[in-house]
């Protein structure tokens, strides 16, 4: 079954010189770009992480240090894979845990002001494991009836990602074939940053997931000890993470405004000519 889509889905798939979202690199990133026409792009590049590569994830991808020594970085590169999955949603394999966090921590540290306001991800893993309890070769067994050839290269478990989602839905008739359902069922909590140090409670408010102040809304926590913020923007935080901290900061700065509903409604009718 093909993806029914509105706008262009990213599918990709990062190697790393290991599993840190706050300190670890990419080495090598495949994308494929699946238009709503059916039509297909896709690029894989190798890029320098400018750190070193440990033996043992070289082990498990075979990227090495001389491999991708005279390869760009990704600062070099991060214009064009921005410029590739602007307006896109995101799909990959365990992406919503480490994928995702991990490109928007590197788009990032390129200066490049990246975020998911706008867009839906969907994680195949997280479909996959709900459904079956798999890792990412047995599910391409067992939904494309295929071996998975190359596993750990980018490109092919990008590739193989791609097909095993079709498959899913193909199978799995009560999954609705659209990117909102599918961003859905593949979360399994909703988050405000992507590595989950902050949550939304059922009241749709940030709360802090971790420490001493675990449970507690963000908001609560920074008038209580407005130097918590402070700490966390000087420790060892992803720097999304660091991003939604700060803009819920300005949200609590921000003049409160003594309109209506109506009266709000009616200076957005105004502003946009919609009466």
């Amino acid at each position: 079954m093909e993806l029914n889509l509105t706008r262009p889905i990213i599918f990709f798939d990062l190697e790393t010189t290991g599993i840190s979202i706050a300190t670890d690199r990419v080495v090598e990133i495949s994308i494929l770009k699946v238009f709503p026409n059916g039509n297909k792009e896709s690029k894989t590049w190798l890029v320098n992480p400018e750190i070193e590569i440990p033996k043992e994830a070289s082990d498990i991808h075979g990227i090495t240090n001389e491999k991708v020594v005279t390869e760009p970085t990704f600062k070099e590169l991060a214009s064009q894979i921005n410029e590739m999955i602007q307006g896109c949603d995101l799909a990959g394999f365990n992406s919503n845990r480490f994928d995702i966090p991990l490109l928007a921590e590197e788009l990032l540290r390129a200066g490049i002001d990246f975020d998911m306001e706008d867009r839906k991800a969907i994680d195949v893993q997280v479909i996959f494991h709900k459904k079956e309890q798999r890792t990412l070769s047995a599910g391409y067994q067992f939904y494309c009836g295929k071996t998975l050839e190359d596993a750990h290269s980018a490109e092919a478990d990008t590739l193989a990602t791609y097909e095993i989602l079709k498959a899913q839905l193909d199978k799995y008739e009560d999954i609705e074939n659209s990117v909102d359902v599918l961003s859905e069922f593949s979360s399994h909590t909703q988050r405000a940053d992507f590595a989950g140090f902050i949550l939304f409670n059922d009241k749709q408010e940030e709360i802090f997931s971790f420490g001493k102040y675990k449970g507690r809304t963000v908001e609560d926590v920074l008038k209580e000890n407005p130097g918590y913020n402070s700490w966390m923007q000087n420790a060892d935080f992803p720097l999304y993470t660091k991003k939604v901290l700060r803009q819920i900061k300005e949200r609590m700065s921000a003049p409160k405004s003594n309109m209506t509903d109506e009266e709000k409604l009616q200076a957005l009718q105004q502003k946009f000519n919609l009466r």
